[in-house]
């Protein structure tokens, strides 16, 4: 029996004793947000996680939560508790389900859909849809996304809905008179692959949910028409980019006020068209989308405005299912996506790399000394991301990027004392014949889901920069991504995000671009014991790695593991982002070794959820960072 518990909360002090964590109920903090809680009865044992080592996870409660300014909540159906800490990272322990992302009300709709008899799948999907209303700067069906998913009989799904390129696409498009110009593949009409995110949202839950999509739309479509409170983070990213929004009709008439400027944090913003939309999909499918009246409005505006994405290009798209990347560290399984995401591949390759030193010895000796190894197999997997990944459908991507023996040979490169240089790429074992197969027999966002049958669910969804393209389609209420610059656009040239690319990754019609999202979950003796992903550009890969790093090498609480400093390092530029919550003798320290060091205010945004150390409780996290890190990092991607 499932009820509510949210009309009997009271606030739970840092001396919470760790006994009241399992299945006894726990009063809530709820603060500025408001969390539904639930509680069911009894202890599932088709939750998997039993196998979880005690030394991995030690729950100190007064982590658990310091609650959040706007929007930042992790939803959990059964027991459920919160507390405060300074750290600021924000937790939640459930033992029959659970919901984690960026936004409560996208939380919400998914705790929701689990209440109704929805699974993991469907309850992804719904909090995806609506982030896609309330959070539609960072990710909606205008973009893209990747969906890993470990069902409850053990099969591992990922499934594809990344961008591609319009049929016209060339290598040469963003040339004028011989000259790039980089503009055009970040904003306008140009920027816009072909959405691929309804697609593998509709897949996975014809194939995997319960609930049919269109009961997934429809709450979701009320909430854009009635609107809602502009929260600190769209109101900066408004802020930000409104003189971009303004030089398209559509995205000014929903996003700006009638005088041009920016929509300020509190102003109701309603999204009438998206609401249809939404509405339109749940009476009569996806194809209303890829081969009804949207394409047709999307390829006309199109042509009128010199894109090349024509209606044949939507009713061509198709999601590709993939076979996972698994490896092994220390014992754990990895499972990770595989190209065009980068994600999947430089997570296993970067923790192989890693498995040849003893982190935690290294830690405990001199933190900057283990954040030097971690820098240093960094630096190594970008460089072999920046030569070898691509499309599979495109290019031999060598499966010899994630061997044993490769990572082996990159790790004795490593020198404790100073910085290695690093001219190229490497070159993997059986390189020419060995390769991840097509399809299987800063601003972005991830959604991590859990059911109490066993399903775990990591989406990572995205319309590349903030906005994406800057366009809504008039009508359609839709924001269009601009992952085509994501692709290469030109040798050697860098794209927003400062990465390089090759050949590998050279813009062609009905290719996806190289992606980082790295949805990732991690298994003990086949029972999975963690989900994670993360939004950020190309610092998604290295805060999925920090955070298994500091959660299951360090011994930290995934609280604490996601709330620790991170750094970052994508060989070129030749330099290694530091958050400014680094220690100032761990930078000086790390430049002594020979690192150039840039400090930056926060990078990226974490979502992740574990099994606790008994194995009968879900513990979820959000990443403090969430608030106000627009004005700190570089713009992020996905």
């Amino acid at each position: 029996m499932i009820k509510r518990m949210s009309d009997n909360v009271n606030e739970v002090s840092g001396s919470a004793k760790r006994e009241g964590m399992g299945g006894d109920k726990v009063a809530v903090s709820l603060r500025q947000t408001k969390l539904h809680l639930a509680e069911r009865d009894g202890y599932n044992e088709n939750l998997p996680g039993q196998y979880w080592e005690p030394n991995v996870m030690r729950i100190r409660p007064r982590l658990l939560l310091l609650l959040l300014y706007v929007g930042l909540v992790s939803a959990a159906v059964p027991t459920a508790a919160r507390a405060q800490s300074s750290t600021a990272a924000a937790a939640a322990v459930a033992n029959a389900g659970m919901v984690a992302t960026v936004n409560p009300r996208a939380t919400e709709a998914g705790v929701q859909v689990l209440r109704r008899g929805g699974n993991a799948v469907d309850a992804a999907v719904a909090a995806a849809l609506m982030l896609g209303v309330v959070d539609g700067h960072n990710a909606g069906i205008g973009g893209g996304c990747f969906v890993l998913i470990r069902l409850a009989d053990g099969e591992l799904v990922a499934v594809d809905g990344r961008e591609t390129a319009p049929a016209r696409a060339t290598r040469d498009m963003y040339l004028r008179q011989g000259k790039l110009r980089p503009e055009l593949s970040v904003r306008g009409p140009l920027a816009v692959g072909v959405p691929g995110a309804l697609a593998a949202y509709d897949h996975v839950v014809r194939r995997y949910g319960r609930l049919p999509l269109a009961e997934l739309l429809r709450p979701t479509a009320e909430t854009a028409r009635r609107g809602f409170p502009i929260g600190a983070s769209l109101s900066e990213a408004l802020k930000r980019e409104a003189d971009h929004l303004a030089k398209f009709a559509g995205s000014r008439a929903v996003l700006l006020k009638a005088d041009g400027s920016p929509r300020q944090a509190g102003d109701i913003l309603r999204q009438p068209d998206l609401a249809r939309t939404y509405l339109a999909i749940a009476e009569h499918g996806i194809d209303w989308f890829y081969r009804g009246p949207f394409a047709r409005r999307v390829g006309t505006w199109m042509a009128d405005h010199g894109g090349i994405l024509t209606a044949a290009d939507l009713a061509r798209y198709r999601f590709r299912r993939r076979e996972p990347v698994v490896t092994t560290y220390r014992g754990y399984t990895i499972v990770g996506f595989p190209p065009p995401s980068s994600g999947g591949v430089h997570v296993a390759q970067i923790l192989n790399v890693l498995e040849g030193f003893d982190l935690k010895e290294l830690y405990k000796q001199s933190p900057p000394r283990c954040y030097h190894v971690l820098a240093e197999a960094m630096k190594l997997a970008f460089a072999d991301r920046a030569h070898w990944l691509g499309d599979p459908d495109f290019t031999d991507v060598p499966r010899g990027l994630i061997d044993k023996r490769y990572a082996a040979e990159l790790a004795r490169r490593i020198d404790l004392t100073e910085t290695t240089e690093v001219p190229g790429h490497g070159r993997p074992p059986q390189w020419q014949e060995d390769h991840f197969g097509g399809p299987a027999a800063k601003h972005t966002t991830h959604i991590a889901a859990v059911d109490g049958r066993g399903n775990w669910v990591a989406v990572t969804a995205t319309v590349n920069t903030a906005f994406g393209s800057k366009v809504i389609v008039p009508g359609t209420g839709v924001i269009l991504n601009n992952e085509m610059d994501d692709f290469s656009v030109a040798p050697g040239v860098a794209n927003v995000y400062g990465l390089i690319g090759g050949e590998a990754n050279a813009v062609a019609g009905g290719k996806r671009p190289l992606s980082s999202m790295s949805p990732t979950i991690v298994l003990r003796r086949g029972r999975p014991v963690l989900t994670l992903g993360a939004a950020g550009g190309p610092t998604i890969i290295t805060q999925v790695v920090q955070t298994i790093v500091h959660h299951l090498d360090l011994d930290k609480p995934l609280p604490e593991a996601v709330a620790a400093p991170r750094l970052h390092h994508q060989w070129l530029p030749d330099r290694l982002r530091m958050e400014a919550s680094f220690d100032d003798d761990v930078a000086r320290r790390l430049a002594g070794r020979g690192h150039t060091i840039q400090r930056v205010g926060r990078m990226g945004v974490t979502q992740a959820i574990a099994v606790s150390p008994d194995g009968r409780t879900l513990i979820g996290v959000n990443d403090p960072r969430v608030a106000g890190q627009d004005s700190n990092e570089p713009r992020v991607e996905k």
